[in-house]
């Protein structure tokens, strides 16, 4: 029997899947290669010290944040581990890659601190709200998905801005071009998650309420 009909022999049986059920999943094997690639990326910037390297690699992998949604949706491979897995490593690109680059002098200071300031407030008051007041978990908005395009395209922009290649200057200026916009679209997105946190919350409560109702 597949994970897919497993989690629709759960679903059919009235049993909600846990967060370690259906972990072997296309999408969730291409999200741990992805993951993978990590040590790469740093590997290519501090060992090797070649940031035009570093920086595609980290162009592609942003590029690439779609796909195991689409193969989730596509092989009907959803799973309570993957809607947990996949923002999570996500989140852990943007920040070690933020961090890394800091460290490595190419990107200005301010910025970074500026896109990480954001990152912890709205992803921590999400991460708390949902382990420790029962939040009802929400897809992030069409806005919010722009944003973080925007971010990452100007954060590869920023190391291959600072290299010596021939395209070094375009993509120098693009780092700007998608940076000031990315970020005051992520503060404004985080603004505009404060209505969804509060319904959540407030969905969380009335289905913590009827499970005990019913218990």
């Amino acid at each position: 029997m597949s994970p897919a009909d497993t989690s629709v022999d759960s679903a059919q049986n009235g049993v909600p899947e846990g967060v370690f059920d259906n972990i072997w999943t296309i999408p969730n094997l291409f999200t741990l290669v992805r993951l993978l690639c990590l040590p790469i990326f740093l590997w290519l910037l501090f060992s090797q010290e070649n940031r035009a390297g570093a920086a595609w690699l980290l162009a592609g992998l942003g590029s690439t944040d779609w796909v195991d949604g689409y193969l989730a949706r596509r092989f009907n491979q959803t799973s309570e581990f993957g809607k947990v897995f996949d923002p999570t490593v996500d989140r852990l690109f943007f920040f070690v890659a933020v961090i890394a680059i800091i460290i490595d002098g190419s990107i200005p200071v301010w910025f970074a601190v500026a896109v990480l300031v954001r990152e912890v407030l709205v992803g921590g008051v999400i991460a708390f709200s949902t382990v420790f007041l029962k939040m009802q978990r929400f897809g992030v908005t069409w806005l919010g998905k722009c944003a973080t395009f925007l971010l990452m395209g100007a954060v590869p922009s920023f190391l291959i801005g600072s290299t010596d290649v021939w395209e070094a200057p375009f993509f120098a200026v693009l780092a700007w071009v998608f940076g000031i916009p990315g970020l005051i679209l992520s503060y404004w997105t985080g603004i505009a998650y404060i209505p969804l946190i509060r319904a959540g919350l407030v969905a969380g409560r009335a289905s913590t309420s009827t499970g005990t109702q019913d218990a």
